[in-house]
């Protein structure tokens, strides 16, 4: 069993990120600059945008926080994303998810400029992933992608079940690892709260990207020998017994499943970290897409 390890994957892209801003800088040019917007103070959220000035920080890009109210209106959102679409120092930008209920999340989505969309949920760039065109891929699955290439874990030919059909994870992940290429050109089973005989179609799986944000659902006795368990799930745990009173806990019973697997993720320190490293990377394309589109 080898474990695949976000958390090194992603400081060695953030390292090589950082080596590719140190030569626009020799060379007189602008660095990446990416803004997140947080609406709001729900606690996860301000822990993964910091974690996301942090990086931006560590590779040497600009980097800007746009903090609104939670009291913001779905007007004054717009407003800003349309402030931003137009603020040409701005290369790529985020909204952090959830919003407040009184704005329309998909109206807001739909609001960013696709050439700074660097989380990759416009309609445009999921059409242009779906069609195998040039497009910001989601950041995790994208990270998910990097980590099986880094780890050269063959797909080509593999039965490949995704649990979950999220926008963000499940759906992206299905069509990307059915794509011609590597990582991809395995067969895909799409699974979901609706799915007949799950635990039968998991048990043929060669590789199982669990998305569902049930702790614990992959048991050892559901995979068969030598799968391939990427494991998305992040959920909190209550235990008196840590500091913060929780603990993180995966979609896969670990310390069972991992003793089946040939390769595994672990949570946390799997598909986490490279989530924030491929928004980084996309944030890098973003800038060098602008540099070309104005040099043309």
């Amino acid at each position: 069993m080898e474990i695949l390890d976000g958390k090194k994957v992603s400081n060695d892209i953030k390292d090589e990120i950082a080596a590719e801003v140190q030569k626009m800088k020799k060379r007189g040019e602008k660095v990446p600059h990416l803004a997140a917007v947080l609406v709001g103070n729900d606690g996860a959220s301000l822990t993964y945008v910091g974690s996301k000035v942090k990086s931006c920080e560590r590779v040497g890009f600009e980097s800007t926080l746009v903090k609104m109210p939670s009291t913001t209106s779905e007007v004054e959102l717009l407003a800003k994303i349309k402030e931003l679409n137009e603020d040409n120092d701005i290369d790529g930008f985020i909204v952090q998810l959830p919003l407040p209920p009184q704005i329309d999340t998909q109206k807001v989505l739909l609001a960013v400029d696709p050439d700074k969309d660097v989380d990759g949920f416009h309609p445009m760039n999921f059409g242009k992933m779906a069609l195998d065109m040039s497009t910001f891929i989601p950041a995790t699955p994208f990270g998910i992608l990097e980590l099986l290439e880094r780890y050269d874990v063959d797909t080509k030919g593999k039965h490949t079940v995704v649990i979950g059909r999220s926008h963000i994870v499940g759906r992206p992940m299905s069509i990307l690892m059915g794509r011609k290429g590597w990582p991809g050109n395995s067969t895909v089973t799409l699974t979901h709260s609706h799915t007949k005989n799950i635990t039968q179609i998991i048990s043929q799986a060669d590789i199982v990207i669990s998305a569902l944000g049930v702790p614990n659902f992959l048991k050892a006795e559901m995979v068969k020998d030598d799968a391939v368990i990427i494991d998305v799930g992040i959920t909190r745990v209550p235990d008196e017994s840590r500091p913060r009173g929780y603990k993180i806990v995966g979609d896969v019973d670990y310390d069972n499943v991992s003793k089946k697997a040939s390769f595994i993720t672990p949570v946390p320190g799997g598909v986490g970290p490279m989530t924030i490293a491929m928004l980084l990377k996309n944030t890098l394309l973003a800038r060098e897409r602008h540099r070309n589109s104005v040099s043309k």
